[in-house]
């Protein structure tokens, strides 16, 4: 794909993200398209959000469970970009209904870097000596394709379907966390709604962390120290409406909850 159709194709994005107008998915329209068009698309949308304020925090790593694959069709892990404008507080209020299209939750772990990450042949116990806290969070997730009709290359295009997220107060060493057996319970309106563990992503969530920063090693893009990373979704994903109040709870780790408007 031609540079200039792939800056079209961000700024397409960018104007959706901007007036909750979803498009067409790019690859019924871009049969063509590859991952890594995809993905100097998402770079474009985040070009333009950078031009307006807004301030790189760290990154994101999508459809990283068999819950989600399965809701989504999509079946590879993928990564996304997070601003400061994307963080809401703890116990605080989500204004999705006039900042998303279709949004929904996630419960996941957050790593806190505190040295730099860069691939390629960057492996867990690298993660584990690179993250200086681990702390509960929520993502809420949302997409600018149509009715969520996504494959790979659309999820990826639109910033890997990310919306904003919330970290939990807790921060907690990494040593003190058992990131294959740590448990997640997911409440929505004061009910269970899911269950997980940390295994339901890739097997560990430190195993996601190393996929990411190996495949941005790729691309010449490090995890830098003060990073947020999302390691992705140990439950499925939750439709969410205004009025909703969801928590996670992590165990071993703490909690975090957030309130929809």
């Amino acid at each position: 794909m031609d540079a200039s159709r792939i800056e079209a194709l961000g700024d397409e994005l960018y104007q959706a993200l901007r007036s909750r107008t979803p498009v067409a998915p790019i690859t019924e329209r871009e049969p063509g398209v590859t991952i890594d068009d995809a993905y100097f698309i998402s770079r474009r949308l985040l070009e333009r959000r950078l031009a307006d304020g807004e301030r790189l925090v760290g990154k994101k790593i999508g459809v990283t469970s068999k819950a989600v694959q399965r809701m989504l069709g999509v079946y590879q892990p993928d990564f996304g970009y997070l601003t400061d404008v994307m963080r809401c507080e703890n116990g605080g209020e989500m204004p999705i209904s006039s900042r998303f299209i279709q949004a929904r939750a996630e419960g996941e772990l957050a790593f806190v870097l505190g040295r730099d990450l860069r691939g390629p042949g960057v492996t867990e116990a690298d993660v584990l000596r690179a993250t200086e806290a681990v702390a509960p969070c929520f993502e809420i997730v949302d997409s600018r394709i149509r009715d969520w009709k996504i494959k790979i290359e659309d999820t990826i295009a639109d910033n890997a379907s990310s919306g904003m997220f919330v970290l939990g107060d807790a921060r907690v060493p990494p040593a003190d966390v058992d990131f294959t057996f740590c448990g997640m319970i997911v409440e929505k309106n004061g009910e269970i709604i899911s269950t997980g563990c940390g295994a339901a992503a890739l097997g560990s969530p430190l195993t996601c962390v190393a996929w990411l920063a190996n495949t941005l090693g790729k691309w010449g893009i490090p995890l830098s120290a003060g990073e947020i990373v999302l390691s992705g979704s140990l439950v499925p994903l939750e439709k969410v409406e205004p009025g909703d109040r969801m928590r996670v709870r992590i165990g071993g780790v703490g909690q975090a909850e957030v309130t929809f408007t």
